[in-house]
């Protein structure tokens, strides 16, 4: 069994609770940078009493506006590949740790129906990326479901992709992408 399928039947409480206690005994702090979850990973984290110690700022940026001006995402990621994309979610991270100085940083946008797809990235396509201003890894996964179903799923990888992060920080930083 792999560590993501280790993870995949935690809950969304207990991953923020295993994910506090990683951070804690290894020094990390931690950002997010949300668009379709809508803060929704910093509210996981902030539910478990004393995440302040490792949890620096969320940023919930919706429209591309607040994604250039709050998180640096060049208008020409966000004009040739869209929001929903592996380059948006990885400069997500790289300004996200940049801004708060967080060591480590999760990037989601998606969409969450029940409008907003298309052929290319119908309802429940979510990009997301682990990382920090230096290296990060990305994936694209495609969730079932209405737009509560969608966002769940997603709070639920995201959680799960840093406490993988944590996990592979031990061996070195590696860029892998996915997609």
């Amino acid at each position: 069994m792999n560590r993501e399928q280790t993870l995949s039947h935690l809950t969304i409480g207990a991953l923020a609770e295993r994910l506090q206690r990683c951070c804690l005994e290894r020094g990390v702090t931690l950002t997010t940078a949300e668009s379709c979850t809508g803060g929704g990973v910093a509210s996981a984290i902030t539910d478990i009493a004393g995440s302040s110690a490792c949890f620096e700022t969320g940023y919930v940026t919706y429209s591309n506006a607040a994604k250039q001006r709050l998180l640096g995402v060049p208008a020409a990621i966000l004009a040739e590949r869209g929001a929903v994309s592996r380059e948006t979610v990885e400069a997500m991270v790289a300004g996200a740790c940049r801004e708060s100085g967080a060591d480590l940083a999760v990037a989601i946008s998606g969409v969450a129906g029940p409008g907003g797809g298309s052929a290319e990235k119908p309802v429940g396509t979510v990009w997301f990326a682990w990382g920090d201003t230096r290296a990060c890894r990305s994936e694209c996964r495609h969730f079932t479901g209405d737009r509560r179903a969608v966002r769940e799923q997603a709070v639920h990888r995201a959680l799960s992709g840093l406490l993988e992060a944590l996990g592979a920080a031990d061996s070195g930083a590696t860029r892998a992408t996915q997609g």
